[in-house]
């Protein structure tokens, strides 16, 4: 391919040097990449995501920290812009996956080669920079908890997230219903609906009643939960016998009241699902393998991830401002230096 990149002559980064309020502690400061050396490449930021856990890490209160100091920023894709002589698996203009370790909200970075997962040229870079977290997440919830066939129903709160979207885009290609609890749904419905959810419920005191009406006697297999509280709970009650609750996130923080009859008499299986820990514990072709999935789909267009916005590096603070906003519809993108020349 034609790649003509403008490598910045004094690269920056988003940076903090003590664990805090994000808008307190980031400074867009001089982050110089070093030239490649054996084993190397040089990589430009094209595109990066705006995610709640990367406020977490920078404020310290997420699973996995990193040492101090450090660049801000988990998941996005860049542009091959250096090579060393002894890597051939590589070339400048190939896209692949920013080195998550290093922090992703930087312009450019220096890293080993071999550790770094290529990404398709032919998908757009706003959907791209999306692929490692939430629709893998997405994926791997629907197929590694439960044993689904064609036409079974999964239940899931929050469905308006990113993940929760995947969870509807990626269910209704493998011929799963699914039952979508969301706080508004004269807001969001028609969109989800247009995803492919089969039933959307407002998450509120009466939401078991409108489902148990609404599913005539279906019981879901596969309950999704990243909120925890009174809307877990609700997942539970609604599960078939032998059902399956799977907690990947706690947007509430509100602890989930253990629910013994339901564990008692039909058998309710609770598991924790961390996006990171799979990442990290499995062989990097089992991972490989998942992202080419991914990258399938949306290829094919049975996976769309929702773009709110797209702001340059350099104003970050704005990108961040954004992310917080309530209505966004989508994520909020961060764009690099590659992205022009892509």
């Amino acid at each position: 391919m034609s790649y003509t990149p403008d490598i910045p002559s004094e690269p920056h980064a988003v940076c903090y040097h003590a664990a805090g309020k994000p808008s307190e502690v980031l400074r867009y400061e001089p982050l110089p990449a070093a030239d490649p050396q054996a084993g190397e490449v040089t990589v430009l930021l094209e595109m990066a995501v705006v995610h709640p856990s990367d406020l977490g890490m920078i404020a310290g209160t997420y699973g996995r920290l990193r040492p101090l100091p450090a660049v801000a920023g988990r998941e996005g894709v860049g542009r091959v812009v250096r090579v060393a002589p002894d890597v051939s698996h590589l070339q400048i203009g190939d896209r692949v996956r920013m080195p998550e370790d290093a922090g992703v909200w930087r312009e450019v970075v220096t890293t080993d080669a071999a550790t770094l997962h290529p990404v398709p040229n032919d998908i757009p870079a706003d959907q791209a920079c999306m692929a490692f977290i939430n629709p893998p997440t997405a994926l791997l919830l629907l197929n590694e908890f439960a044993k689904l066939n064609p036409g079974d129903w999964v239940i899931q709160n929050a469905a308006n997230s990113a993940v929760g979207e995947s969870v509807i885009q990626l269910a209704h290609f493998a011929g799963l219903r699914t039952a979508n609890l969301v706080r508004s749904p004269q807001k969001t419905a028609a969109r989800l609906k247009e995803l492919g959810a089969d039933l959307v419920v407002a998450d509120d005191k009466d939401a078991l009643g409108a489902l148990n009406a609404a599913l005539s006697g279906k019981k879901p297999l596969l309950a999704l939960n990243s909120i925890g509280g009174p809307s877990a709970i609700t997942l539970i009650r609604s599960l078939a016998d032998n059902g399956v609750l799977v907690t990947f996130g706690g947007m509430t923080a509100d602890p989930i009241r253990f629910p013994t009859r339901e564990f008692i008499f039909k058998n309710i299986t609770c598991r924790g699902f961390w996006m990171d820990r799979w990442a990290r514990t499995s062989a990097k072709s089992s991972v490989s393998e998942v992202f080419g999935k991914i990258y399938e789909h949306i290829r094919n267009a049975t996976l769309r991830l929702a773009v709110d916005s797209i702001w340059p590096i350099a104003d970050y603070a704005s990108a961040l401002e954004r992310a917080a906003a309530y209505g966004r519809d989508g994520k909020v993108l961060i764009k690099g230096p590659a992205a022009a020349a892509s």
